[in-house]
């Protein structure tokens, strides 16, 4: 039993090591497009927070969602922030599966600057919206009479630039349209398009409608802000996502292995299923019943097809 134990522990650790060649590789590439998407969260960290000086509460609009939904209340404003945390959390993990399980179907770093683009174009035009109109904010510390309503002139340019935790989750005047939306729905229609569990994806849509009436019940946005953010978002990916050049998929028979003009498999092509060495690669490409060989640039690469 320990015999086994251990020889499946080596085997989760070779597995371990040879994706993470790969996708270090992978991030030596494309380090730019991760770097520019994170530097993107910063600007639009600090736009939300920039919008807030501008803010000024007021009386709630009209809004049919608060007419239909009860008011969570103050006391229970954690419940929708706990389901996006669930969601935000499942996704991260999700997306570094394939440094633990054989079943393989993305590349993390390839997954990652997919997502960043498409969060990317919808802050873009989320910063647009809510500069345009400053909407008095629903939220309990957003109203009339609450300290941290409007914020105090800043005193510096650090104090500007600075984003803590805290000022994210009491920002007021960026409604138009939710930041936590864009977050869920990109997630989810990544999962659908790359993810394998059929139920697993309902499962996903069901909470991302739950997490949509809870927003507006615990009164963190208007109903505009939600439905808005539910066509923009999905059209946004939609768009960009045919922009984007489609990535392998690793879990089928077809494999692109980019390869040297030599002939000579790059280092981590070699270790692109399970962590095989390049002969088990080798018999895995052998075992295929037609090929097809096309030239790019310095690097040749074969396309592997079912011959079925």
């Amino acid at each position: 039993m320990s015999f086994y134990i251990g020889r499946e522990a080596s085997k989760l650790w070779k597995r371990i090591c040879a994706e993470t060649t790969t996708e270090i590789n992978l991030l030596v590439e494309n380090w730019k497009y991760i770097l520019g998407g994170l530097i993107c969260q910063y600007i639009h960290g600090l736009a939300a927070r920039g919008v807030h000086y501008f803010h000024r509460p007021g009386p709630l609009l009209q809004d049919a969602g608060f007419f239909l939904l009860p008011e969570l209340g103050q006391e229970r404003a954690y419940v929708s922030e706990t389901v996006f945390s669930f969601v935000f959390l499942s996704f991260f993990l999700w997306t570094f599966h394939p440094f633990i399980f054989k079943s393989k179907k993305i590349y993390t770093v390839l997954i990652w600057c997919r997502v960043l683009a498409f969060l990317v174009a919808s802050q873009i035009l989320r910063i647009i919206t809510f500069y345009s109109t400053v909407l008095p904010g629903p939220n309990y510390h957003c109203r009339e009479g609450s300290r941290r309503a409007t914020l105090p002139r800043p005193d510096n340019l650090f104090e500007v630039l600075l984003i803590i935790p805290r000022g994210v989750l009491f920002g007021c005047g960026d409604l138009i349209f939710s930041s936590h939306m864009i977050f869920s729905l990109v997630f989810v229609r990544t999962y659908q398009k790359y993810g394998a569990r059929r139920f697993i994806k309902q499962c996903a849509w069901l909470v991302v409608v739950v997490q949509s009436l809870l927003i507006i019940a615990s009164r963190k946005h208007y109903t505009v802000d939600v439905v808005v953010a539910w066509y923009t978002v999905n059209l946004v990916v939609f768009f960009v996502d045919h922009k984007l050049p489609e990535m392998p998929d690793r879990s089928l028979g077809a494999l692109l292995l980019p390869m040297s003009k030599d002939g000579r498999m790059k280092e981590e092509s070699t270790k692109l299923l399970n962590g095989n060495s390049g002969d088990s690669v080798d018999r895995r490409l052998r075992s295929q019943a037609n090929g097809k060989m096309t030239e790019d640039g310095d690097n040749v690469h074969i396309e592997v097809v079912d011959g079925s």
